[in-house]
């Protein structure tokens, strides 16, 4: 990562799962979205895998990919699986810093399936950012609700790329209402960050107490800690 840096929301490559499941740790990819934005241009990747197990159909209510879908026309998940790597890497090795919204989600999934993925450059996450910079704002923070906050279009939710495309807008939108994003050099954001979710997340915890109920919140970003 250079230390030197800062974030530049003209070049970013935001990435997007959709899976067979909530959970991080056994979750496998059933599409994987890259766009990468420099500038003026843009270049979608979505890949369709065959996760190579049923997907429950509560997932496939969500993104709206059955089973038989993937297995007919999805490439192998452990190729879907190393080209996104690949292609993460190769951007932040042309200096682009990641978008993912809630990051402990899809890098989590990355690192539980390939233990060997490390994050090696800068990664914005909109969903801690804006949970920072709009504290107090009431509702909630799904990519829907933030997208209309910002006046970002969403129109098919839920559907990898268009989640990811959504993602690097609302980035966009926020680096422009809080222009002190830019001024932090990449490694001070992802310490930000980092810092920011553990406090939210801590907080979380506080008001779960308060209600009285039992949670485990986990407060490790971009990665969570017991995902190896």
């Amino acid at each position: 990562m250079n230390a030197t840096a800062h974030f530049d929301p003209s070049h970013m490559l935001s990435f997007d799962l959709e899976t067979t499941g909530v959970d991080p740790g056994t979750a496998k990819i059933v599409t994987s979205a890259l766009v990468t934005i420099n500038g003026r241009d843009r270049e979608d990747l979505e890949m369709l895998a065959d996760p190579g197990v049923e997907i429950p159909e509560a997932a496939s209510k969500v993104h709206g990919i059955t089973t038989e879908h993937a297995r007919e026309h999805g490439r192998p998940h452990d190729e879907v699986l190393a080209e996104t790597i690949e292609r993460i890497r190769t951007g932040w090795g042309n200096g682009a810093t990641l978008i993912v919204y809630n990051a402990t989600y899809d890098l989590s999934i990355l690192r539980a399936l390939e233990p060997s993925f490390t994050v090696d450059g800068p990664v914005f996450d909109p969903f801690v950012v804006d949970r920072k910079m709009n504290r107090f704002r009431k509702g909630k923070r799904t990519l829907e609700n933030v997208c209309a906050h910002y006046g970002v279009p969403l129109d098919n939710a839920h559907e990898a790329t268009a989640d990811a495309v959504a993602a690097a807008r609302v980035a966009w939108k926020l680096a422009r209402e809080f222009p002190e994003l830019t001024q932090f050099t990449t490694e001070e954001l992802m310490v930000e960050q980092a810092t920011w979710y553990y406090e939210q997340q801590v907080d979380l915890q506080k008001w779960f107490e308060k209600q009285g109920k039992q949670a485990d919140v986990q407060t490790s970003w971009p990665i969570q800690a017991n995902i190896d």
